[in-house]
């Protein structure tokens, strides 16, 4: 990419020691963050880090949805809200990071987007023609936008024809073309004769169709499979320059210090993109929201800092998981499924359904670029069958040719008589300069996204504390020394990567896996549970009524209304007997009446709470060794919003509800005061953890230079975590009923420096070398040790300095 001169600039590179992540709303605008920014400062967060600011779609709760990149959004509090939210964040010492979308933008409402709306009315005359990925050939010179409902009188699966009869009901109104209340433009000249509505749509440069011609007939580049948001083509420097310049802006203004980018998977050179911001920004701190598979490593010559945390998560997660109950809970899988389930063939399946339903038209997108000597669907055939069992979510050729290579040798073994074509492809596909791998690259994310995250994860119920965004559930759980080797590899590669337990695109709040993964532990009890409750409420799906059940029990107490909206999302998710598109009353309203039962007085409502009652210790033991062990491991910890407190939301919207802060506050308040919270269901004890860490982070960054396994000694070393960060000690409790089960910690130690440590959660002081864990652990499963420095104390009810 070429920019412009005047859009390089000059700022030193910084990077976070923390960030608190904000959802920037109507209901909760710049200002309102502003407010929290001196509670933000005590809890000891270091950078505040924003959803997208841009103005997005009227209404949007999210922001993703961007319709104009030269406006800060309103709604959201605008521009000079901006800069007071970055003056106050600076006054007490923090940066900003803010979230951007470079891949997409919201068209749902034309007129509300400049660019989409000329394109529209100017077609491939348009100024912004190429900036939409835009198969115009393949529409005859028409843009195809599925919004008409069916046609009653006519078939709506497949024909020139299908949907026509919706034409009848468009309106012209003021210079417009209406249909109920969506409006487009009218290219120059195509309504001066008194022609009918319909004729006058015949003669736009886009044609309206019916909605479900979409999945096949598309010929425009989505966000996965939402038709609402149409990819835009950064690679293009104007488009990069004219839909970042007011990014650019903010860090150029020191309003702003780093950047969160949004799904690089999509664009079609993530790496020249990255290398164009970086350029832009002269170096500004910059995070990718990329899912690695497994081994997968983070591409090391891309211009970025590192992944938004999920690989983390999926550490964190796992290394509190018993593995001893992974027989039970496969064989309990397997007794739901009908069969044995093997993880690999379920993500195929679902992958390949995807291809060749929702997101067909993008595989055929794919085919019509390759010169074909074959019958069209053959090489359709095969181009998603690669896609299908395409190992991870993308390649970045010439990165990635092995996975490529590993589609096909699987491909092949799975549909011999594709050999020929599958062979034929793959130089192509192979060619980081052909158009059709570049398409490949793009749309292999999105097969990954929705087969696995939306189908398959609803689909896979044996411990759904696993099924989690960036996460592999057929990992059941990892050694404490892998976990170690898997940090030391952090500390070593990507130092200053982000780590997270929650975000607003997980499945379930970090409190709720916390007690799901409880269950590993009581295999046996939770088969006995969830029998009753799949006797007493039958669905007739049983791996999802297990999936429903873990979720029910892992974020009691939840309200009904949370709960149904929850149950109905993962059923059409799951898309086994009710879909988004094919609802099926009957089975949603045995949904609810399920849920009803679950949160009203009774028998069902009993066996819940005394089943909650089994696991809530042991839950929120792990919830507590979650947050200290990603607050303090390498990487840049991020704490999603009032995740300091318990955090059992479930998946979106249920994650975006609106935080009470003054609880927060109040409760800062009182641990500031010298107050040591027990462990209950005011979760004060996890802000206490967070604070002292949060503090320690940003106050003795010289304690966090290093990652060294911390030696454990005894008859309960399998049930402690524990590392030293280059002076800051964690201590973290993993399988707590196992642990209690044994008699405790008996006779455990761990080896450390001799020299005297305090445990910032506690004040209790401890003399080294050899420290007694049960004495450590006391009070809390968990421990953060800081070696005793009298000239150079922390105070821990500031966080600052003595």
């Amino acid at each position: 990419m070429t920019l412009d001169a005047d859009l390089f600039v000059t700022v030193p590179v910084v990077a976070p020691l923390s960030t608190y992540r904000l959802q920037i709303t109507a209901g909760f605008d710049l200002d309102a963050a502003a407010g929290i920014v001196d509670y933000l400062r005590d809890l000891g967060a270091d950078w505040v880090y924003l959803s997208p600011l841009l103005k997005a779609e009227d209404g949007s709760d999210h922001g993703y949805d961007v319709v104009d990149h030269c406006l800060v959004d309103p709604a959201r509090g605008g521009a000079d809200a901006l800069g007071r939210l970055a003056t106050a964040a600076h006054r007490v010492g923090q940066g900003v990071l803010v979230d951007i979308v470079p891949n997409h933008v919201g068209v749902a409402t034309p007129r509300q987007n400049p660019w989409w709306w000329d394109l529209l009315q100017n077609g491939e005359q348009s100024r912004y023609a190429e900036a939409f990925d835009v198969d115009w050939e393949f529409g005859s010179g028409r843009i195809r936008i599925p919004v008409l409902g069916d046609d009653q009188g006519g078939d709506v699966q497949r024909g020139d024809d299908q949907g026509r009869g919706e034409l009848d009901r468009l309106e012209l109104v003021d210079g417009e073309l209406r249909y109920f209340d969506n409006r487009y433009p009218l290219a120059s000249g195509t309504a001066d004769d008194g022609a009918s509505p319909a004729d006058v749509h015949d003669r736009q440069h886009y044609e309206l169709v019916n909605w479900r011609r979409a999945d096949a007939e598309l010929n425009y580049r989505r966000f996965f499979a939402v038709n609402s948001l149409a990819g835009i083509r950064v690679d293009v420097p104007w488009v990069f320059e004219e839909s970042h310049r007011e990014i650019v802006r903010w860090v150029k203004d020191g309003l702003v210090q780093g950047l969160r980018v949004d799904h690089p998977d999509g664009l079609a050179d993530p790496a020249g993109y990255l290398e164009a911001l970086r350029r832009a920004t002269d170096g500004a701190y910059v995070l990718v929201e990329k899912i690695l598979e497994g081994p997968e490593q983070l591409p090391s010559s891309w211009a970025t800092a590192g992944t938004t945390g999920y690989d983390a998560l999926a550490d964190v997660d796992r290394v509190l998981v018993d593995p001893a109950g992974q027989p039970a809970l496969d064989a309990l899988e397997s007794r739901l499924q009908g069969d044995t389930v093997a993880w690999n063939d379920l993500v195929f399946r679902n992958k390949r359904a995807v291809a060749d339903g929702i997101l067909r038209s993008e595989v055929l997108r794919i085919a019509r670029l390759v010169p074909n000597d074959e019958e069209a669907d053959t090489t359709a055939d095969a181009v998603a069958e690669l896609l299908a069992w395409f190992p991870v979510y993308r390649s970045y050729l010439p990165l990635g040719q092995g996975d490529l290579q590993v589609a096909a040798g699987r491909s092949i073994t799975h549909r011999p008589h594709l050999e020929a074509e599958i062979d034929r492809l793959l130089p192509l596909l192979g060619d980081p300069g052909h158009p059709a791998a570049v398409r490949f690259q793009q749309t292999s994310g999105m097969v990954m996204a929705k087969g696995v995250e939306d189908r398959a994860y609803y689909r896979f119920g044996r411990l759904t504390s696993l099924n989690e965004v960036g996460a592999d559930p057929d990992e059941f759980a990892v050694t404490v020394a892998e976990f170690h080797d898997r940090q030391r590899a952090r500390q070593a590669s990507f130092p200053r990567s982000m780590t997270t337990l929650s975000t607003h695109d997980t499945k379930r709040g970090e409190d709720v896996r916390a007690r799901i993964s409880v269950l590993a532990e009581i295999p046996a009890e939770w088969e006995a549970a969830l029998d009753q409750l799949r006797e007493a409420h039958p669905l007739g799906d049983a791996p999802f009524e297990n999936l429903l059940w873990q979720a029910i029990v892992g974020s009691w107490p939840a309200s009904r209304e949370r709960l149904a909206a929850y149950a109905l999302k993962a059923a059409r998710e799951a898309g086994t007997i009710t879909t988004w598109t094919e609802q099926n009353a009957e089975f949603e309203a045995k949904l609810g009446d399920l849920v009803a039962f679950a949160t009203s007085p009774g028998s069902t409502h009993d066996l819940i709470a005394a089943l909650v009652e089994r696991m809530q210790q042991a839950g929120w033991s792990n919830s507590l060794a979650l947050k200290l062990l990603q607050l303090t491991m390498p990487g840049v910890p991020d704490v999603y919003q009032g995740s300091e407190l318990w955090e059992t939301s479930l998946v979106d919207p249920d994650n975006r509800r609106t935080v009470d802060y003054t609880l927060r506050r109040q409760l800062l308040t009182r641990i500031d005061s010298g107050w040591l919270p027990e462990v209950d269901e005011t979760g004060a004890a996890k802000l206490l953890v967070t604070a002292r860490a949060l503090r320690l982070r940003r106050d003795r960054p010289d304690q966090f230079t290093r990652y060294a396994p911390v030696p454990v000694f005894g008859s309960g070393a399998s049930h402690l975590v524990a590392f030293d960060r280059g002076g800051a000690i964690t201590l973290a409790t993993r399988l707590p009923i196992g642990l209690q089960e044994a008699g405790g910690w008996g006779d455990t130690t761990i080896a450390v420096a001799g020299r005297a440590y305090i445990d910032l959660l506690t004040q209790e002081r401890f003399e080294g070398p050899n420290l007694d864990v049960a004495q450590v652990l006391a009070h809390y499963p968990v421990a953060l040790l800081a070696a005793v420095d009298d000239r150079n104390p922390v105070s821990t009810h500031t966080g600052r300095h003595a």
